[in-house]
């Protein structure tokens, strides 16, 4: 009994240790951001909260327009994951759980795409942006992340373990059509995977940096994340003005992740109920 007890206490101190090392960084973010650039450079460092917070964040707004780029990341990533939702999942439903001529190629293709490194795009993106006249629009950002390989694969191996093919069947008896099938069906049972898919999706556009640097071509109308990088400058850059960007920068990203993340679990927890 010792023994199990003092491994119990051993892996909860390695999983405590693990937490403190992963949210280290935040807390040095949030130092960082109420401190001085010179309070970065003490020795030893300075570990505690400063009064510069609301300065450094004057300075924020003084030197980028940081409300114009977050409305215009607000957009693009709320856009982008609704639309990667609802397309995704549909594809996936549709790999999942029928069954058509070349569907086993087509998702071979599918799955050949999501491994080729997505810097391999972006050219050939930049020239149909070109071409059909999109560069410098929100609309280049959103309508090109709608749907993606990663989110097909994972929704369809949720689908194929969450919804029983009997159910299908069954609704398919009661005249259920195709889509129907999908939205009353399948939709309300595959809910934890979508939650999932959707931090993960607003968390890619909203950090998104290389694609937006391209394609934006207007410096007065960037997502946030080009916006901040205007705050890095060759010489004396000011560190602290940085991290209270970076700081407002993450805010968003934690309410999001708390409400996708408490639905998730209450999702996953009501289907291991009902197993």
């Amino acid at each position: 009994m010792t023994s199990t007890r003092v491994k119990k206490l051993a892996l909860h101190l390695a999983l405590l240790a693990g937490v403190l090392i992963s949210l280290f960084p935040f807390y040095w973010t949030a130092v960082m951001a109420t401190n001085t650039t010179r309070d970065m450079y003490r020795t030893p460092p300075k570990l505690v909260f400063g009064p510069e917070l609301f300065s450094n964040i004057a300075r924020v707004f003084e030197n980028i327009d940081f409300m114009g780029s977050l409305l215009n990341t607000v957009i693009v990533a709320c856009c982008t994951t609704v639309l990667v939702l609802f397309f995704d999942s549909l594809a996936a439903f549709t790999f999942a759980k029928y069954r058509f001529p070349g569907h086993r190629a087509l998702f071979g293709i599918l799955l050949l795409t999501f491994m080729l490194p997505a810097q391999l795009s972006l050219i050939p993106q930049f020239v149909i942006m070109v071409n059909i006249g999109w560069v410098g629009t929100i609309k280049a950002l959103i309508i090109p992340a709608s749907a993606n390989a990663f989110g097909i694969f994972w929704m369809r191996q949720y689908i194929q373990g969450a919804v029983p093919d009997e159910l299908i069947a069954a609704a398919r008896l009661d005249g259920a059509g195709f889509f129907r099938q999908y939205w009353n069906v399948a939709l309300p049972v595959i809910r934890p995977g979508l939650a999932f898919l959707g931090i993960f999706t607003f968390i890619g556009a909203w950090n998104d940096y290389a694609w937006p640097l391209i394609v934006m071509t207007d410096p007065s109308n960037v997502t946030l994340q080009v916006a901040l990088s205007q705050l890095n400058t060759s010489h004396n850059t000011d560190f602290s003005m940085v991290m209270a960007g970076a700081l407002l920068a993450i805010a968003p990203l934690v309410v999001v992740f708390a409400v996708f993340a408490r639905n998730f679990i209450a999702d996953a927890m009501k289907g291991a109920l009902r197993g």
